[in-house]
């Protein structure tokens, strides 16, 4: 359903978003499209400066801007303060969130004896719920999901293809939880016994708290003893490994490739971009940054940014990594000092013979 450029504008402020439109507030917008792919009939947006010249290429109908912004040409603007979360608000406003197919309870799917199935859930094919499980209100189910004995699913909870949820696992409401990830499996929990491995069994639990959204292919372990923990709001992209007995904290984001070891502390709003590896055993504090591939072995103290291996202040890591440009500069110079000390003692040595 289309909406006028007016409409949106009236849509961000509703929601606490004070903007203004500049141009045709009667101009009709279907989509919403980046500036290099947007077409007429499309409303894009200008969040990052270095884009600017592109505004002026741009094909769309109008564009969301900052305040301060001037246009290469005279166009349609819809001017905010943060162009990023307006754009966010009017993707839902004019997209919508992804629409699950209607199954129902659907035939081809088996409940055991003992589940108990909310109202409204949507059940596909090929799903297998085992007996002792609750499933809450409108949650949503894909084909081959499994949900073993014991576990609790909160309300409006979505399940994709080929997920995996392991015994007595509990999933709050609004939880998302998208293709091939497995929650519930057990850790890495091994005693070495006579140079074996002895294996402990695994009888914790995983607890996920309400609005967690769970990349594919994630895996978080449950716990030896206890729980693993993740807390509410906290947001995983694909391929993240959470150890036995972990707590992450609330409001966390942690980007693809991640891995957390066992028995580590993650406080809230902690943000973990790619590839970052965590050691056990360690404590993270709240509003933390872990730079790209840094690789956690201590505590980190609240409130800081960290960076490499092994991740140390963001101030530090920027003077070791000058320090390595200038090694071979550095070397140079030791080589130079090096012939200069050897002439000067052959010197010192001719003197001394002289006498």
């Amino acid at each position: 359903m289309n909406k006028t450029l007016g409409e949106l504008a009236a849509c961000l402020k509703s929601r606490g978003m004070p903007c203004r439109v500049e141009g045709d507030a009667d101009a009709s917008i279907r989509a919403v499209n980046t500036l290099e792919d947007a077409e007429p009939g499309e409303i894009s947006f200008l969040a990052n400066p270095k884009y600017a010249r592109t505004v002026g290429e741009t094909r769309a109908t109008a564009v969301v801007v900052g305040e301060d912004f001037e246009p290469p040409r005279p166009m349609n603007l819809l001017r905010t303060k943060d162009p990023y979360a307006a754009v966010t608000v009017l993707i839902v406003e004019i997209h919508g969130y992804r629409r699950h197919p209607k199954w129902g309870l659907h035939p081809g799917a088996t409940i055991a004896d003992g589940a108990r199935i909310g109202p409204n859930a949507n059940i596909g094919p090929g799903v297998y719920i085992d007996t002792d499980v609750e499933i809450g209100a409108r949650a949503t189910i894909y084909p081959h999901c499994y949900v073993a004995r014991g576990s609790r699913i909160g309300d409006d909870v979505v399940l994709y293809p080929n997920v995996a949820i392991y015994d007595d696992t509990i999933l709050g409401h609004r939880v998302t939880i998208h293709a091939g990830s497995i929650i519930g499996e057990d850790g890495l929990g091994y005693a070495p016994v006579n140079n074996k491995w002895l294996k402990i069994p695994q009888v914790g639990r995983v607890v996920v708290a309400d609005d967690v959204e769970i990349g594919a292919n994630c895996t978080i372990d449950r716990a030896t003893l206890g729980r693993t923990v993740v807390g509410a709001g906290t947001k995983f992209s694909n391929l993240i490994a959470i150890g036995h007995g972990t707590k992450i904290g609330e409001d966390c984001m942690l980007v693809a490739q991640v891995g957390v070891a066992g028995s580590v502390t993650v406080g809230r709003h902690v943000t973990m971009a790619g590839q970052v590896g965590v050691v056990g055993h360690v404590t993270i504090g709240d509003d933390v940054t872990v730079g790209a591939k840094a690789g956690v072995t201590n505590n980190v103290e609240t409130g800081i940014t960290v960076l490499g291996q092994p991740a140390v202040p963001i101030q530090d890591a920027r003077r070791q990594l000058m320090l390595v440009q200038r090694l071979p500069t550095m070397k140079r110079q030791i080589k130079k000092l090096e012939e200069e000390l050897k002439a000067l003692r052959q010197q010192l040595g001719d003197q001394a013979n002289e006498r």
